[in-house]
This record gives structure tokens, C-alpha cells and sequence, in this order.
């Protein structure tokens, strides 16, 4: 279950699940925003076109045979916080190793940000999906042949961690 997955996250990785304050989520956002610009050449000009962005900093995923991800993150639109957000996914199967991302959503539509902001808990793979965009290597982020409604990066990996999928992992806004 999640339960159990959230659990061996915390007592693998020797730290808590606690909610942060915004003061916190806000630098670890404003921090990750910073790594993407610096990291992904054309970053900037992709996040122009940007209906809004979520952005969930230092996401741990940790696990062995069954696994768990957590993060808190902030959406964003036109660079100003709007809401607040959880990622919890649990996972089973191939999964060996924890590690740390940093995880941007960028919705392209507004019909796709609005889809994301309807549902109380936005599930990767059923509420909507998410086209990772691979920017590994040097390679430039091509503003000009991305189509899809909702595009996704998981960027500055810190650690090994066999699997990387977002399915199943289910953004929920929260009060703050």
C-alpha cells in the first residue's frame, strides 16, 4: 500500500514526511526553478510558454521490491505561487534505491491547467498524462515541436534508483 511505501520511505531515508512551511516550499521551488534554467538549455524560453507550471523540489523516492515518493511543491502562474501541492506514489516491483529529483509539470493549454486544478487529487496516467521530455546530455529543450497538453521533467536525480515513471503518482493541493 501507500501507507507502507510512505513508511519504509522515511525510515530508509532516516527522515519524517513533515509538511514544510510555505517560507520553505518557496526557496526549495525558487532553488529547483534555478537548477532547470542552469541545467536544460532553452529551459527558459519553454517556461515562457507555460500556461503554469508545478514544480515539486527534492522528491524522494525510495524502495525495495515496493516503494514510495513524496514531495511539496508549489504551482505557478505567470511566476506568482497560486496553490500548494503533495506528490505521493507508491510502487511495487522492480525498485531498488532511493534518490532525490527535482520534478517540473508544465501545462501548455488552458484546458489542461484547468483539468489539473479541478480534481482534488490529480493521478498521473488517469486523471491526465504526461509526456517526459528527455533533456539528458546537453540535449536543447525544442519549444518548437513540443504538442503536448502537459509536459513533464524529472531533473537533478541525486542518488541510483531503477525505475522512473511519474504513473501513478497523484498531486494533491494543500492548504497552507
Amino acid at each position: 500500500s501507500v501507507t507502507f511505501a510512505l513508511l519504509m520511505l522515511c525510515v530508509t531515508l532516516g527522515t519524517s514526511a513533515e509538511a514544510k512551511t510555505t517560507g520553505e516550499i518557496n526557496a526549495s521551488v525558487n532553488a529547483a526553478l534555478n537548477r532547470f534554467y542552469k541545467q536544460v538549455d532553452g529551459a527558459r524560453e519553454f517556461m515562457a510558454q507555460a500556461k503554469a507550471v508545478l514544480v515539486m523540489p527534492n522528491v524522494t523516492k525510495a524502495g525495495f521490491f515496493v516503494g514510495g515518493q513524496y514531495g511539496e511543491g508549489a504551482l505557478m502562474v505567470g511566476g506568482t505561487t497560486k496553490a500548494y501541492y503533495n506528490l505521493i506514489a507508491g510502487s511495487y516491483g522492480f525498485t531498488f534505491g532511493a534518490e532525490r529529483m527535482d520534478i517540473i509539470i508544465a501545462f501548455m493549454t488552458d484546458d489542461a491547467l484547468k483539468g489539473f486544478q479541478k480534481v482534488q487529487g490529480w493521478e498521473v496516467g488517469v486523471d491526465g498524462n504526461v509526456a517526459l521530455i528527455d533533456v539528458g546530455g546537453g540535449k536543447r529543450l525544442d519549444t518548437t515541436t513540443l504538442r503536448d497538453p502537459v509536459a513533464g521533467f524529472v531533473f537533478d536525480a541525486k542518488g541510483l534508483m531503477v525505475d522512473l515513471s511519474l504513473k501513478g503518482a497523484k498531486f494533491t493541493r494543500i492548504q497552507k
